[in-house]
């Protein structure tokens, strides 16, 4: 064998090894339990809104107990990220955040729905995310401070309340503008507040009269003190049917007249389910998504968490990370001309 052989032989050789390493770590790296990658890891849940508001307060709860029932328990943190009423999150969320199964994003209902009605600003597409659960299946509602002499939604026909809004895409902003256009309820809405929290703070000063599109379980908790001393009241419930906890309070679906209406309905308010969801980006690995569903449904029946909970006066209708999967599914196929329809709606 010539000296030129035997170099090119040792090349072989040495290209073949460097390979082999290469290709033995990548499948260790595949190879690897979810225990063993999040062992020492540090899982984030991001908030999509201020400090204070309901979806911190559930994000903060969960995370106190969520990381004891993931595999390798690795550590669990919060971390809020307001903006565009959500939207800035979950574009983080789609676009940038790690996609090793160590992000997670909550924000409100009506964000993962942007890109059905055009929205350029949301570059996602929320049915191909990782939905991992819902800790909370509930309604929204309108409520009105008793100063402004409001005893009822019909009252709004004729009187018009001044409600609290977040940015364009919140459910404060835009379920009152819904309302306003297929009920003929009067709404202005006074737009800018930060969160639920500072829109609380504007109803005891005085500058707004309500709000709608706050759910039951901030209602339950942040605004709390202001039902039970008669300083403010229920006039409508929002979501997907009826809740139970509410029989006095009329439901929106009341006010639809015709199958094209409820389905318009169904859109707009029925994704008002989702209350406080949790999604991870489309590229978490399966066995990574499995394991975050897994502990966060373990975690919704631990009594600890549920212990936690209950001194937080949380509201808990849990739905697994396989549910909200398919109705976020069943909503991206929603007949384009219902679409378009509350997509006018939305932009008037």
């Amino acid at each position: 064998m010539t000296a030129k052989q035997i170099r090119n032989t040792r090349r072989t050789a040495l290209a073949a090894a460097a390979f082999g390493l290469a290709l033995g770590a990548h499948g260790s790296a595949a190879a690897q339990s979810p225990g063993e990658f999040y062992k020492g890891k540090t899982v984030s849940l991001v908030v999509g809104h201020e400090t204070g508001t309901g979806f911190d307060l559930y994000a903060r709860t969960l995370a106190r107990h969520y990381g004891r029932l993931l595999p390798g328990e690795p550590q669990v943190v919060v971390n809020n990220m307001p903006g565009a009423s959500g939207l800035n999150a979950f574009n983080w969320l789609a676009n940038i955040a790690p996609k090793d199964g160590t992000a997670m994003v909550i924000v409100a209902f009506t964000v993962p729905f942007e890109p059905l009605y055009g929205v350029k600003l949301a570059r996602f597409d929320a049915s191909k995310l990782q939905w991992i659960g819902n800790m909370d299946a509930s309604v929204s509602v309108c409520a009105v401070a008793t100063s402004t002499g409001i005893a009822k939604f019909s009252d709004l026909m004729e009187r018009e309340l001044l409600a609290g809004g977040t940015g364009r895409a919140g459910p404060l902003s835009q379920s009152p503008r819904i309302l306003q256009r297929l009920t003929g309820a009067k709404f202005r809405v006074i737009e800018g507040y930060k969160g639920s929290a500072s829109v609380k703070l504007a109803i005891e000063r005085g500058e707004i009269g309500g709000l709608c599109g706050l759910s039951l379980s901030t209602v339950r908790t942040q605004y709390r003190d202001k039902f039970d001393n008669g300083s403010m009241r229920l006039i409508m419930q929002l979501g997907p049917a009826r809740h139970p906890d509410l029989n006095d309070v009329p439901h929106v679906f009341e006010y639809a007249k015709t199958d094209e209406e409820r389905q318009i309905f169904r859109l707009i308010f029925g994704p008002q389910g989702l209350g406080r969801s949790f999604v991870a980006p489309a590229e978490t690995p399966p066995d990574r998504v499995a394991a975050l569903r897994a502990a966060f449904t373990a975690t919704m029946s631990d009594a600890k968490f549920r212990e936690d909970a209950q001194k937080a006066k949380l509201d808990l209708r849990a739905e697994t990370g396989e549910e909200v999967q398919k109705f976020i599914a069943d909503i991206y196929t929603t007949p384009l001309s219902v679409v378009e329809k509350v997509k006018t709606i939305l932009e008037k």
